[in-house]
């Protein structure tokens, strides 16, 4: 978890957790290149959840590194190609996908608008939310 600081990490994923507990949809962005990352997140959300918790669902933004480095505002991948970022997910340090997210957006096909009803229908559809 060096690539976002392990104890950052980890704060990040109790405060879901803490939301999740009390019955409020928390929705976090996380690098995680990681698969065994992902899977913590995964197991601290089961491990102290209860029949009412709200469940973990993993959200895929899929895009290709190429649309990506063409939407960097911050020229972030250009700094990683030419080595002034170290360990930088997708080029100088590896990314795994997920196998099985819950939700898959490929946001190079999908607009803004589209994703995000995409997630609210996978909401609906597990009645976390209601009143559609």
């Amino acid at each position: 978890m060096s690539y976002m600081g392990g104890i950052t990490y980890k704060i990040n994923l109790q405060v879901a957790k803490l939301f999740a507990d009390s019955s409020t949809i928390a929705i976090t962005s996380f690098i995680s290149p990681y698969k065994a990352d992902r899977k913590i997140a995964r197991d601290l959300h089961a491990s102290q959840g209860g029949d009412d918790s709200i469940p973990f669902i993993e959200a895929y933004v899929d895009i290709p590194l190429e649309v990506a480095e063409q939407r960097d505002p911050k020229g972030l991948y250009k700094k990683a190609r030419a080595g002034e970022i170290p360990n930088f997910t997708g080029i100088s340090a590896p990314y795994e996908p997920p196998e099985a997210p819950e939700i898959h957006l490929r946001t190079d096909h999908l607009s803004v608008e589209e994703s995000v009803a995409k997630i609210m229908e996978y909401l609906y559809s597990q009645k976390l939310l209601v009143n559609k």
